[in-house]
């Protein structure tokens, strides 16, 4: 979250109209009581109170810890060849003199960093995914299906109909999820490619033959892929 996203939610609000206020008025009282100019109480009073609303406030999320080995096939090896690249990418730019460029380089690689924990976001709700489809278990319900479905034509019944419905929309369900991680490993794979495209290309920079510009943009680019997928993938949560 930004400081943004963090300044526009409940736990500020409270903290602005709390006992703070209180706070931001005492302070400069006490001082003018004390013989401070009242302008300069009044100041240090609203910077109390600024500093008291800001400590309340969310505190920013780390980067996330990313562990490819709690993910299963085919996450695990996307992440892990991610991980590569970005290592590729913090050698070359290791590489680079110190100066302006090594600085802008820098700055390029933490980018590709914030893309990283995207693509890691992505692959654990891949993961997430395929394990309800495990858990769903299409073969056991594809069997299933076919009983019911024999049953209810050797005696039909409301309730045989139920029953094959139900397996119908749990075997429906299935697919869909299925199809969902198809699309979303598909992305994933894209993006893991233009990724070493991009890294490769940091030599160019490094030598001269790619002006930094183009190349941060390439980047940048790249990374609001993985921002977009990462809230593609997270709004099959409510879907």
């Amino acid at each position: 979250m930004g400081f943004r996203d963090r300044f526009y939610t409940a736990k500020t609000a409270r903290a602005i109209l709390s006992w703070r206020i209180l706070l931001g008025v005492a302070v400069p009282i006490v001082l003018g009581v004390a013989g401070m100019p009242i302008g300069a109480a009044i100041g240090i009073g609203a910077v109390v109170y600024a500093g008291s609303v800001a400590l309340a406030m969310p505190k920013p999320a780390g980067r996330p810890v990313i562990d490819p080995f709690v993910l299963s096939e085919p996450w695990r090896k996307l992440i892990q060849s991610a991980q590569a690249s970005g290592r590729k990418l913090r050698e070359t730019v290791g590489r680079a003199p110190s100066g302006p460029l090594k600085e802008t380089l820098q700055d390029i690689a933490d980018q590709l960093e914030h893309g990283l924990d995207e693509a890691w976001q992505i692959a654990r709700r891949g993961d997430e995914i395929d394990d309800a489809v495990r858990r769903l278990d299409p073969t056991g319900l594809r069997s299933k299906l076919a009983t019911l479905q024999q049953r209810a034509k050797d005696n039909p019944s409301a309730e045989a109909d139920s029953a094959v419905h139900s397996v119908e929309r749990q075997l429906a369900t299935a697919d869909r999820l299925k199809q969902q991680s198809a699309e979303t490993a598909a992305s994933l794979r894209l993006t893991q490619t233009q990724l070493d495209g991009l890294v490769a290309r940091a030599s160019e920079v490094l030598v001269g033959t790619m002006d930094t510009d183009t190349y941060a943009r390439d980047v940048d680019e790249l990374v609001v892929k993985l921002e977009a997928l990462h809230q593609a993938v997270e709004e099959t949560r409510t879907s």
